[in-house]
């Protein structure tokens, strides 16, 4: 499919809900050759895919990928980025920033890592106007209950700035994904906005669990329901009832562009759990526009 009927097609989707367009909490924008070492790795077929062939369909170089998205009515998206070690975040938080300000459609977004002087960045980036920070507990492998860490949740609870959090055990387990560590820091700041990135999965029951029991926790669909994750990892239907139940907190994501499908595949999976045009309106728009205010 080429870009301009593809566009087309989200389009047709988004219009007939009556929808301005989409609000997509999970997008990758960063400096052009980390970027590129990602794709290295998903080329790779290492931890990042499972061992899973995973073409990277949107790649191309950042004013083409931005135009893409665009193109297919995406008034807000993010700059998911994150650190695999220590005294890097806050070089991608500067990176951002720049990012955020000649992409006025970018939700302005940074990272952390467990180490010295994280509160201090994360505050410094709060203050720069951040909207959403990204946290990858399976790249950075580190325990998001660590005592590092511990001041920099308080401080993100107090602001109330969402934190979009890779802390499933997909698409291969790290030491420390599951939902397990990620109770340990919701008993401790139980008002934390949370988004469960990928539904959490494999562990999606066990993460509804955790939106059951905090009002301040939101799952993103980034990828889940689609053809290639229902392969490795397949929602359960018997808790279907359940993710109806939390439509006002399922927010759309993507993952573009390193997904290895089209984007109109994401929606087209969301539509054939036939949970109502209601719910997809929430999902796919205004759940994401009241959390962010826009």
């Amino acid at each position: 499919m080429d870009t301009a009927d593809e566009a087309a097609e989200v389009r047709r989707f988004w219009e007939r809900l009556g929808l301005p367009g989409l609000v997509d909490v999970h997008t990758h924008f960063m400096p052009e050759r980390v970027l590129h070492k990602v794709w290295g790795y998903f080329d790779s077929l290492g931890p990042l895919t499972g061992g899973v062939e995973w073409p990277i369909t949107y790649r191309a170089e950042e004013a083409e990928r931005v135009a893409v998205i665009r193109g297919l009515g995406v008034r807000a998206f993010t700059s998911m980025l994150y650190p695999h070690k220590a005294e890097m975040a806050e070089w991608l938080n500067g990176w951002a920033v720049d990012f955020a300000r000649r992409t006025p459609d970018c939700l302005h977004t940074s990272t952390f890592f467990p180490e010295p002087g994280v509160e201090s960045y994360v505050r410094q980036a709060i203050e720069a106007g951040t909207r959403v920070f990204k946290a990858h507990v399976q790249v950075g492998a580190y325990d998001p209950a660590d005592e590092a860490l511990d001041a920099t949740w308080g401080l993100l609870a107090e602001a109330a700035t969402p934190v979009v959090i890779h802390c499933g055990s997909g698409p291969m387990p790290g030491k420390y994904t599951g939902p397990e560590p990620m109770g340990r820091v919701l008993a401790r700041h139980p008002r934390l906005r949370l988004i469960i990135a990928h539904m959490g999965l494999p562990e999606y029951e066990d993460f509804l669990d955790l939106a059951e029991r905090y009002d301040e926790v939101r799952l993103d669909t980034t990828m889940a329901f689609t053809d290639f994750s229902e392969r490795m990892a397949p929602f359960p239907r018997r808790a279907l009832p359940r993710l109806a139940g939390l439509g006002d907190r399922i927010l759309l994501g993507s993952d573009f562009p390193n997904i290895p499908y089209p984007y109109a595949h994401q929606l087209a999976a969301l539509e054939r759990l036939e949970l109502g045009d209601e719910w997809l309106r929430g999902v796919c728009h205004d759940n994401g526009a009241r959390l962010f205010g826009l």
